[in-house]
């Protein structure tokens, strides 16, 4: 694992870096997850072995630091991110983000688009107002979900998510569900729907309703699903989801992949 200090965050950011060929997949996770736990059978699946692959964990998340100071907004978490890129000198990069990571490759994207070939997003969050999770979180204040909001919350996870999110900071947590909550200005959609690189979302075929996805086929956005699969698709799926990345783009075809896919495409 590999590490840096970032110093407009206060900490270091630590990531897992395989190397390989072609442009490197920047993998970003979700709230209160960790790349290094929710990418790593990713990243060494056969169909996507051989190519460059760095899975971070967001600062308050995994390995990385809990920076006291750190505003856990989507734009701090993208800076961080940009910032390792930069220490690994990656430029054109395949941004891969799931759930708030979807959020953050959007928000990356925008401000950084030499770090970006390639946007992939599996069920951003595209809208403010946060998921039912974010939201649970965000409306307590913030001394009182790190006294004893986090407990509750965690309590109320089932055991394999919960391992996850009790690695993360419950302040960085916290502020990071807040910044879900209140979105960007403009909207994460409509800078998703604007950015000029080629974009894909994924999504899981038990997650619908959901509610962007009429949007995104309507701006011309092909959405790739991941059959047998909810919101942690990567876990619910794995070759799946592999299967999805190599369909949207992440990365050449190398094969058909396993646990099919369908591509759906909307002409704007």
């Amino acid at each position: 694992m590999r590490s840096t200090y970032i110093p407009t965050a206060g900490g270091h950011m630590r990531w897992i870096d395989i190397p390989g060929e072609g442009p490197a997949q920047v993998y970003i996770h979700g709230l209160g997850c960790a790349g290094s736990a929710d990418f790593t059978g990713t990243v060494t699946h056969p169909d996507l072995r051989g190519r460059r692959a760095v899975v971070v964990d967001l600062l308050g998340h995994g390995f990385s630091d809990r920076p006291k100071t750190f505003p856990g907004t989507l734009e701090a978490h993208a800076e961080a991110v940009a910032a390792v890129l930069d220490h690994c000198g990656i430029k054109d990069a395949v941004l891969i983000g799931h759930s708030m990571g979807g959020s953050i490759a959007i928000v990356l994207a925008a401000a950084r688009p030499e770090l970006a070939s390639r946007v992939v997003v599996a069920e951003p969050n595209l809208r403010a107002g946060g998921g039912l999770y974010s939201a649970a979180i965000a409306a307590h204040r913030e001394e009182d979900f790190v006294s004893h909001g986090f407990r509750t919350v965690l309590a109320g996870l089932e055991p394999d998510y919960a391992a996850r999110v009790r690695a993360a900071d419950p302040a960085i947590l916290h502020r990071s569900a807040l910044s879900l909550v209140r979105g960007t200005t403009p909207g994460t959609a409509e800078i998703f729907f604007g950015l000029p690189q080629p974009r894909v979302m994924l999504l899981g075929t038990r997650s619908r309703p959901y509610e962007d996805e009429r949007a995104v086929r309507e701006a011309g956005i092909p959405v790739v699903e991941v059959p047998d699969a909810g919101h942690h698709m990567m876990r619910d799926n794995p070759a799946g989801f592999v299967a999805a990345l190599v369909e949207g783009g992440a990365v050449p075809a190398l094969t058909a992949g396993r646990g099919g896919t369908r591509t759906e495409r909307v002409a704007p």
